[in-house]
């Protein structure tokens, strides 16, 4: 498995390629935002692992200049910023985990092997009622109708759709959709719950998105 790592401190990336290899990785490296956004492009790459703070251009800026583009490839963020709010970001950029610094590398390679093994053996689509999602693509439509999300909006929506007709806690929400391993006191859930109701279309009559009180929410068919 080839992984692309975009680290600035090379003693840093020294340290983290000499544990992915002796794990079986291959490892190609990178040491600024704008060749390592370069060389994601071309593609190859299993998952990369990207810090926040890179010369030339950010970690986040460049995950999301790539998510932009529809690149699909499992994507790691390492950083000293360890607020909610900072990892919260990196996943709403397009992150699919967040490690903060420092870590053991046990947990850097368990955490690797989560969002790789996430993308294998999914199906391509998911269709629940009017609602249409692409996951190549990563579009949804309702009705035929294109709905703009972003990264962690359809993140959501996607795991919605894997358990439509079951009821999901706000646990799970946090621990699935953004790799919570506590509850933080936050409204996260309920905005972005907020946010894809609005842009589905959901009313009243039409609640696809349902509130199941006490319990967490529900996606009808």
């Amino acid at each position: 498995m080839k992984v692309l790592l975009i680290e600035d401190d090379k003693r840093t990336a020294e340290h983290i390629s000499f544990h992915l290899r002796s794990n079986g990785y291959e490892v190609e490296e990178s040491y600024t935002g704008p060749d390592g956004e370069a060389r994601a492009r071309r593609g190859g790459h299993e998952a990369i692992i990207v810090d926040r703070m890179l010369p030339g251009k950010d970690g986040l800026s460049v995950v999301r200049s790539l998510r932009r583009e529809g690149l699909q490839t499992p994507i790691l963020f390492l950083s000293t910023m360890v607020s909610i709010t900072d990892r919260v970001q990196g996943l709403e950029g397009g992150g699919d985990d967040y490690l903060t610094k420092p870590f053991a590398a046990a947990e850097l390679v368990a955490r690797l092997h989560a969002i790789t093994r996430r993308n294998t053996g999914r199906p391509t689509t998911l269709k629940v009622g009017s609602l249409e999602m692409d996951l190549v693509r990563r579009t949804l439509k309702r009705n035929g109708q294109l709905i703009e999300l972003q990264p962690q909006e359809f993140h959501l929506m996607e795991y919605l759709m894997n358990n439509a007709g079951r009821v999901v806690t706000r646990a799970m929400l946090l621990e699935n959709v953004w790799n919570f391993t506590f509850t933080p006191s936050t409204n996260l859930v309920e905005t972005h719950i907020s946010r894809l109701r609005s842009k589905i279309g959901c009313n009243s009559r039409d609640e696809l998105i349902r509130t199941v009180r006490g319990s967490g929410y529900i996606l009808n068919g």
